[in-house]
């Protein structure tokens, strides 16, 4: 159904193309009254858009609608949660403390120079 649709639009797309391409302003030669020309016109342009209307307009088949099984029993479990409890004990840690030292230290044949150090008590 979906390829019948895709064919029958682009078929009516290309008349459409097609007809505007070819189409030139009416000349004195032609033997139609521009009333007649104008009628035409909106004659063929009538046809056209049935055919692309029917085309677009297609029955779709019916959605059908099937509701999913039902999920599977769950049991639940209560556990007993003690009322009192020991608090836990808290180890000591040690941490260190450090900090970090900026001194000026004499450098024979160079001069001063800044040096740091880490102290950590």
């Amino acid at each position: 159904m979906r390829i019948f649709r895709l064919v029958s639009g682009t078929a009516a797309a290309l008349a459409l193309v097609s007809g505007l391409a070819v189409a030139e302003p009416a000349a004195a030669r032609d033997r139609l009254s521009p009333g007649a020309a104008v009628a035409l016109g909106a004659l063929g342009g009538l046809a056209v858009g049935a055919a692309v209307g029917a085309a677009v307009a297609q029955p779709q088949p019916p959605i059908v609608y099937r509701a999913p099984p039902p999920p599977p029993p769950v049991y639940v479990e209560e556990r007993r949660v003690p009322v009192y409890y020991e608090r836990p004990v808290r180890e000591r840690v040690y941490v260190e403390q450090c900090t970090t030292e900026r001194y000026r230290e004499w450098v024979p044949g160079w001069g001063w120079e800044h040096r740091s150090r880490r102290v950590c008590h």
